[in-house]
């Protein structure tokens, strides 16, 4: 994950998590019933983030695999040269 998705994921949680503690804090309402919303919020914050965190890693596990895939074709390319080239050369030195 590059630095900037990385600050703007930071930047999200922390926005969001600002934002529900000032709003759950500043109602007037009791304690108890208070840390029930904060709780809420807490649990919806931790699963967007969840969901978030697991979309960036399916993204990146995808860029892995392309990567691996695109090795295999050059390194099998280039066996088959390899081989080409030896046959080539056994079969002039034979000669």
């Amino acid at each position: 994950m590059s630095k900037a998705t990385r600050n703007a994921l930071l930047g999200f949680v922390a926005g969001a998590a600002a934002g529900a503690l000032a709003g759950v804090l500043l109602a007037p309402e009791k304690g108890e019933k208070t840390r029930k919303k904060i709780q809420k919020k807490v649990k919806r914050v931790s699963e967007d983030m969840t969901d978030v965190i697991g979309e960036k890693v399916d993204h990146l596990k995808d860029q892995v695999n392309e990567m691996i895939d695109q090795v295999k074709e050059k390194t099998n390319e280039v066996e088959e040269k390899v081989k080409k080239e030896a046959k080539a050369q056994a079969d002039a030195g034979g000669k």
